[in-house]
């Protein structure tokens, strides 16, 4: 491994070798010494700063990445309580002009979006191309009756649409919210009925794994059950199939041609004015709405895609995402960078599991964002991509989702990216952005997430509310971090808001991960904490248990949950075998032996099923509280809607009932 240093053999990469003070983060860091602040020893110093002076950190961040803003704030920080924090107050702005800021200059004509899907030709649009058609759809939608403040839904593919769509919405005022073609309609009609949009955006249908699904009387069926519906536009994703119908509905191109030559207004809207709405997964019922705002939203995004992510306009950027998943949503937010955006829309399987890595060779991709388990995927079919292609430019490979297994830092050094920054980043739906994550000023040590990021101030904390000073524990912010959400919708007092995050620990975030911050100031995630285990008393994350059984190559997937019995905790080992495989007594008692020698006696599963599928959400996260209910005899029932394969819960519990574990 070239980027190898001596210092530790769990060093993969290093920034020595990477000129890491000519990275955005370090010119910043350098940009702040010669305004008199620091000086800065190293990454952590910087760190210590900016929680330590929060609101001169977060003004610093406007004014260095060269945010825009129609009237100054009053101060960074108005309240500092949490929840109810107030960013900016006295400010307008708006969201839309920021990411098309660079629109109008020397990048008026380079590529802005460049996008790929299954059914239709690769489309690629300039900056100049991307703001015509945005002004273009928003003044067709102000036709129609659309204002500041209505919603505006998506049922899009990640493409052209979705992000053109985003960007006339928030032009305007109107507040934007999407999801994924694939959803049932059910699903849909539990996230956009609670918000009761004013305008619809909907594909005819999308195209995945080389198969066509035509959504044309499911989604008429949708615009049916959302009577608040002021106009359709409809979007030929399936060229051949027919377009949505409807008095409501005008199609994609007719909109254009209604709005041609007219500017976006990018109108001046308070800093907590909303701009997005995203849903939490509903597994146990209606997703909650998290209503996100202006300004926060932005400053906290510029700050991650510049600085920890290093991205600017000689980029160009794909994270490999659908448009139901907050990773959309900080795509978008590269477009405010200058950089080029290039989406991917389909199965990341098809035709092969070496199509991302066409894509990033192809287009010379300097920043590839995917998940764990597609990084997973890749180890296990033995790919080689670092000597497959062409990767001179790429630079950044990011994966979230799920926690990395070490060995999956493993084969990126060898045979995946070995001279990428791989920055395993950490967060959620709920601040649309993430609490640790990737930096260009420290090593990349395997298994460990580089750092806490800039302005968090996240710590592990005990049960009794207080840090630990080692170990794991629950995943906290102590101070306010501008992106966390302004309200939940139609949460007039605040109340499910506050029980979400603020019950167990008042007054301090607390975001359901079970973490471990490590001596070098890194961090390691062991899983949600509402799925830890307690056998015997001794808390346990699934992660660890992950870490040992999904690198054996007789397994595929796995999802571990614990079975109250006799007032303790059973653990129980689901396990999909891999292809050709079954999961033997001796393939059982070898699972044990490595959990028992890689994680602790304590962690090893009293009972191990085999089973054919694991469900999932629909933006590829493991459900495990919807199998520990059904292990464990709830009667709360589970929204089937929000997974992508409910089908593998009922095969689940047939292979449970085969082993007498339910009745």
């Amino acid at each position: 491994m070239e980027n190898q240093t001596n210092s530790s053999p769990d060093i993969f990469w290093s920034p020595q070798n990477h000129d890491a003070h000519q990275t955005r983060m370090g010119q910043f860091k350098t940009w702040l010494e010669q305004q008199g602040f620091g000086p800065f020893a190293d990454y952590h110093e910087l760190h210590q700063w900016s929680i330590d002076e929060l609101e001169t950190f977060w003004q610093k961040v406007w004014d260095y990445c060269g945010l825009v803003c129609d009237k100054p704030a009053d101060k960074v920080l108005g309240k500092r309580n949490m929840p109810g924090a107030e960013w900016f107050p006295g400010m307008k702005l708006n969201f839309a002009a920021n990411l098309l800021r660079l629109a109008d200059g020397d990048l008026a004509n380079k590529e802005a979006v460049v996008a790929y899907c299954e059914t239709r030709p690769v489309l690629r649009r300039t900056y100049a191309e991307l703001k015509a058609d945005v002004g273009a759809l928003e003044a067709f939608l102000r036709s129609q009756g659309i204002e500041s403040g209505d919603r505006v839904a998506g049922v899009v593919t990640n493409g052209y649409e979705a992000l053109t769509g985003m960007l006339a919405a928030t032009s305007l005022g109107a507040i934007w919210s999407s999801a994924s073609p694939d959803f049932g309609v059910g699903a849909i009609l539990d996230r956009f009925s609670q918000i009761e949009p004013a305008a619809l955006i909907a594909v005819n249908g999308y195209g995945y794994g080389g198969k066509v699904f035509v959504r044309q009387d499911d989604f008429a069926e949708l615009i049916q059950g959302l009577p608040t519906l002021k106009c359709v536009v409809s979007v030929q994703q399936l060229p051949d199939a027919a377009p949505l119908q409807g008095n409501k509905v005008t199609s994609w191109e007719e909109v254009l041609a209604y709005g041609v030559g007219k500017a976006p207004s990018f109108t001046p809207l308070a800093p907590d004015h909303p701009v997005y709405i995203l849903y939490s997964s509903g597994t146990t019922g209606k997703p909650k709405c998290i209503v996100h705002g202006n300004a926060g939203l932005l400053v906290n995004h510029a700050k991650e895609l510049m600085f920890h992510g290093d991205v600017g306009p000689e980029d160009r950027f794909l994270y490999f995402t659908t448009c139901g998943w907050m990773m959309w949503n900080w795509q978008a937010s590269a477009l405010m960078t200058g950089a080029a955006v290039i989406t991917v829309d389909g199965s990341p399987g098809y035709p092969s599991l070496s199509y991302l890595w066409d894509i990033v060779a192809d287009e010379r991709v300097t920043h590839f964002g995917t998940s764990a388990r597609f990084i997973a995927g890749c180890r296990k079919a033995k790919l080689q991509p670092a000597t497959s292609y062409d990767q001179n430019k790429l630079r950044v490979v990011f994966s979230t989702g799920s926690p990395l297994l070490p060995e999956d830092y493993d084969w990126i050094y060898s045979d995946g990216a070995p001279e990428a920054l791989l920055g395993s980043i950490a967060g959620g739906t709920d601040i649309c952005g993430c609490f640790v994550g990737s930096t260009p000023l420290l090593p990349v040590r395997r298994g460990e997430i580089q750092c806490r990021f800039l302005g968090v101030d996240a710590v592990a904390y005990g049960d009794d509310g207080q840090p630990v000073t080692e170990g794991r524990g629950e995943l906290v912010c102590r101070q306010p971090l501008p992106s966390m959400p302004v309200s939940f919708w139609q949460d007039p007092d605040g109340e499910r808001y506050h029980d979400a995050y603020f019950n167990t620990f008042p007054g301090v975030w607390a975001h359901g991960d079970f973490i471990e911050f490590t001596e070098q100031g890194g961090a390691i995630i062991y899983g949600r904490s509402d799925a830890t285990l307690n056998p015997g008393g001794v808390r346990i994350g699934t992660a660890e248990i992950y870490r040992q059984v999904e690198t054996v190559a007789e397994v595929r997937d796995s999802l571990v949950v614990g079975r109250q019995i006799d007032g303790d905790v059973e653990v129980v080992l689901l396990v999909v075998p891999a292809e050709g495989q079954d999961i033997t007594h001796d393939l059982q008692k070898r699972l044990k032996s490595r959990i028992r020698e890689g994680a602790s006696p304590r962690h090893v599963p009293k009972h191990i099923v085999q089973v054919t599928d694991i469900p999932y959400t629909r933006s590829g996260k493991k459900v495990e509280l919807a199998v520990a209910r059904l292990i464990n005899g709830s009667k709360k029932s589970d929204n089937r809607d929000a997974l992508s394969n409910p089908e593998a819960l009922d095969d689940i519990a047939r292979s449970l009932r085969d082993v007498e574990l339910i009745t």
